[in-house]
C-alpha cells in the first residue's frame, strides 16, 4: 500500500475525547456572574469549543455590549479558576481510551489538536493515557485557534505522518474551520450538537462517541 495514502487521525479534545463541555459552560457562567453579568447557560454552551479570546468576544456580542480589557482578563481568569476546580470531575468519553490504544496497536498515526491551553489540556491527556510520543497541539502553540484552521493544518514533516490530509474527529466549532484545513471530518453526536449541525459543518461521518467510532474505523479506511 502506498504510504502516502495510509490514514491518520487528528482529534479534538474537549467534548470529543473527554466529557468536559459542561464543566467549561459552568466555569464561564460563574466567571460572568462574578463580574455581575447574566447570560443564559444555553447561549454559553453554543460557544464552547472556540478559543477563550473568541469565546469572550462571542459572549459580548450575545449580550449586545463590549467588554473592557480588564473585564476580558477577569473573565478568562475566572473561567480558568473554576475549571481547575471542576477538572477532577472530567472523565474520558465512552471508548476514548480504548480507541486511542487500538489505533496505536494498529500502527495508525494520531494526534490531538485543542483550543485549550497546555495547562488545561494536561490533566485530560493524562486521563486518556496519551503517550509522550503522540503530537499534541494546543492554543499556546498557534497564532489563532478554532474556527481558524491553524490547529488542523497539515501536520509538520517532523511528526512522521504518512498523510498530509488526515481525517479529523471533532465538534461543530472545529469543523467550521476554512477548507484550508483539508481534512475529512467526522463528528461526535455529543455535547449538545445535533446530527444536522454536524452535517452542515462538514462531517463526513457521525458517530455517537469514541466507542462507536472504534467500531466503524473501516469506514475511514482503517483496517486491521
Amino acid at each position: 500500500m502506498d504510504a502516502s495514502k495510509e490514514p491518520a487521525l487528528l482529534f479534538d479534545l474537549d467534548g470529543t475525547l473527554v466529557d468536559s463541555v459542561y464543566q467549561h459552560v459552568i466555569a464561564w457562567r460563574t466567571a460572568l456572574e462574578d463580574e455581575g453579568l447574566d447570560l443564559s447557560t444555553w447561549r454559553i454552551h453554543r460557544r464552547v469549543g472556540m478559543s477563550n479570546g473568541l469565546l469572550v468576544n462571542a459572549l459580548a456580542r450575545e449580550m449586545g455590549r463590549e467588554f473592557s480589557a480588564e473585564q476580558v482578563a477577569a473573565l478568562q481568569a475566572g473561567h480558568a479558576r473554576v475549571f481547575r476546580e471542576l477538572a477532577p470531575h472530567v472523565r474520558p468519553l465512552p471508548g476514548a481510551v480504548e480507541l486511542l490504544r487500538d489505533l496505536s496497536q494498529r500502527g495508525v498515526p494520531w494526534a490531538i489538536a485543542t483550543s485549550g491551553t497546555r495547562a488545561t489540556a494536561g490533566p485530560n491527556l493524562a486521563k486518556l493515557g496519551v503517550p509522550a510520543s503522540v503530537p499534541v497541539v494546543t492554543r499556546d502553540e498557534v497564532p489563532f485557534a478554532k474556527p481558524d484552521p491553524d490547529l488542523s493544518l497539515p501536520p509538520p514533516i517532523g511528526w512522521g505522518w504518512p498523510s498530509p490530509t488526515p481525517s479529523s474527529w471533532g465538534t461543530a466549532s472545529g469543523m467550521f474551520s476554512p477548507p484550508a484545513a483539508r481534512s475529512t471530518g467526522s463528528g461526535p453526536a455529543i455535547g449538545g450538537y445535533s446530527r444536522q449541525e454536524l452535517e452542515v459543518a462538514g462531517a463526513f461521518r457521525i458517530y455517537h462517541d469514541p466507542a462507536a467510532l472504534q467500531l466503524h474505523l473501516d469506514e475511514l479506511g482503517i483496517r486491521r
